[in-house]
């Protein structure tokens, strides 16, 4: 038998080799999520940086959707139905005139919130957001109306891309939608909101009276939310006009009982409307992962640059098989058009997939990036409608690196850092790229010639994409022969094959608050 310390280096060295050649050929021819804030002040190009991942097990699917006109009386069905976990009814509400072009992630699964959702991506105004699981105290949860009627997160981020041109706009469209619409929840979420200046967590509560309230984030501040959720802030909001909330924030505390002013203690929000098993919201302890030990590691790498945050979003002890997308965005205040706003985008959990590029200005998206019935609701009891027998016929991304991911499952310790070295080689290669790209899409657009800049980036972004579904076809067929010489295949031992319990990550281990020196293993 080869000896694996000999075996696998080689092997991944061929591979690597390979394609490398390829790649040079193909470019030279043209549950929860998470969310990372950077500011301004912090970034190596003085762009607001925004990142993070989808957690839903559901397959995801890329989707660049274009701006509309709509006739007056156009309306949109919003909220949840009455397979959710807190029951409710489905409405609608006026569409606007006129709704900006977005780039999303799109996915199927989430009971009773009608598919397909979102929980974040950019819009043609350079406003990104980021959808976060915040869960409210359960006295707010219990309160909330069987059937609840009103806007639900996915809701909420959707109309944000299509309706805001600002950060800050985008919380006065939440708190709007909210007061006049009222607000659907699983019990509780927030949103991390940003444009090329600043960034906006919004918090959203259950409970039926439509509390919500939002904390700036300004050039010098770092924010991860996993889960979401907001400190302290002034009770004086009126005169506070940094911080905006719901008119009834404050005084429906009071009201409870759940805050008193006189005390003479700050409004903490987590304390006073949040999981009350939860007292810091920033160091929960959840699935490995402490926020303000996340942005300190973030902080030391200021200046950061977009390979750094890559290298945070790609954390193995938060990324695993929970995570459905990877996603990055530098949102700049000099770009020369919103066709060149930038996106980086992991098909699936990003510590087993590459980053691909992708464009505002991207014209459609290759299939293999499309919707796929793998993962998708209902899929294993139904028939595929013809109409999409030809994109189910191709490869698809999802599922080539979740394969990627269940082989280096079997030996995280071996395995996941030659895997991680082939995926950032192949970031750097498109990265060496981006300047001759959007150089001669900026003078293509200069000249009146939009449409050959689209199709540029539409060329490039969907041949880079596809080189990486061959690296990962190249990786997992890889893995598998390793696999088999080394230490051979296992066979599962127990009769269920699905868990629920959101801890389970096979590549990390540990505490990240512990020096790495005493996260061991078991």
């Amino acid at each position: 038998m080869l000896k694996e310390s000999r075996f696998l280096p080689s092997l991944l060295r061929t591979i690597s080799t390979s394609l490398a050649c390829a790649a040079l050929v193909t470019t030279t021819t043209a549950q929860a999520s998470y969310a990372y804030y950077v500011g301004k002040n912090l970034t190596d190009d003085g762009s607001v940086m925004v990142g993070g991942t989808g957690e839903e097990v559901a397959s995801h699917w890329l989707e660049i959707v274009s701006a509309k006109d709509h006739p007056a009386d156009a309306k949109i069905t919003v909220g949840v139905t009455a397979d959710a976990v807190i029951p409710g009814e489905l409405i609608e509400i006026p569409q606007v005139a006129h709704t900006f072009r977005y780039m999303q992630m799109a996915y199927t699964d989430f009971e009773g919130f009608p598919p397909p959702l979102t929980n974040g991506g950019v819009n043609e105004h350079q406003v990104a957001v980021r959808d976060v699981w915040a869960p409210s105290r359960q006295e707010l949860v219990d309160m909330t109306p069987r059937p609840q009627r009103g806007l639900q997160y996915s809701d909420l981020a959707r109309i944000v891309m299509e309706r805001a041109r600002t950060a800050r706009e985008g919380v006065e469209i939440i708190g709007d939608l909210i007061a006049k619409h009222g607000f659907a929840t699983y019990g509780g979420n927030t949103h991390l909101i940003a444009d090329p200046n600043e960034g906006w967590v919004v918090w959203e509560f259950a409970g039926g009276p439509g509390l919500w309230v939002a904390e700036p984030l300004d050039g010098d501040d770092v924010r991860v939310l996993y889960p979401g959720g907001i400190g302290e802030i002034p009770t004086n909001l009126d005169d506070n006009p940094d911080y905006l909330a719901s008119e009834n924030f404050v005084s429906f505390a009071v009201g409870q009982g759940w805050f008193d002013p006189a005390a003479g203690k700050p409004f903490n929000v987590q304390h006073v409307y949040g999981d009350q098993s939860i007292r810091d919201y920033r160091d929960p302890g959840i699935k490995l992962m402490s926020p303000a030990a996340m942005e300190a590691a973030t902080r030391a790498m200021v200046p950061v640059s977009e390979t750094d945050l890559m290298e945070r979003v790609r954390d193995p002890r938060v990324v695993d098989d929970d995570s459905g997308y990877g996603q990055l965005v530098s949102l700049r205040s000099d770009l020369a058009d919103p066709d060149l706003i930038r996106v980086w985008n992991a098909p699936t959990g990003s510590v087993a997939a590459p980053f691909n590029v992708w464009w505002l200005g991207v014209e459609d998206v290759p299939m293999e990036y499309a919707q796929h019935r793998y993962l998708t609701k209902d899929s294993a009891a139904t028939f595929l409608n013809p109409d999409y027998q030809m994109q189910e016929a191709t490869r698809f991304a999802g599922r080539t690196f979740k394969r990627v991911l269940y082989y280096a499952c079997s030996s995280p310790d071996e395995l996941l850092p030659p895997v991680t070295k082939m995926l950032v080689a192949f970031e750097q290669e498109t990265r060496g790229d981006l300047d001759w790209v959007e150089r001669t899409a900026r003078t293509m657009i200069a000249s009146g010639d939009r449409e050959a800049a689209r199709k540029l980036l539409t060329h490039y972004a969907g041949t880079r994409a596809i080189a990486a579904l061959d690296m990962g076809d190249t990786m997992a067929d890889a893995l598998d022969a390793y696999t088999r010489l080394v230490s051979g295949r296992r066979a599962p031992q127990g009769s269920a094959i699905n868990t629920f319990d959101p801890t389970v990550n096979c590549l990390a281990d540990g505490d990240p608050d512990v020096p790495e020196a005493a996260n061991v293993r078991d």
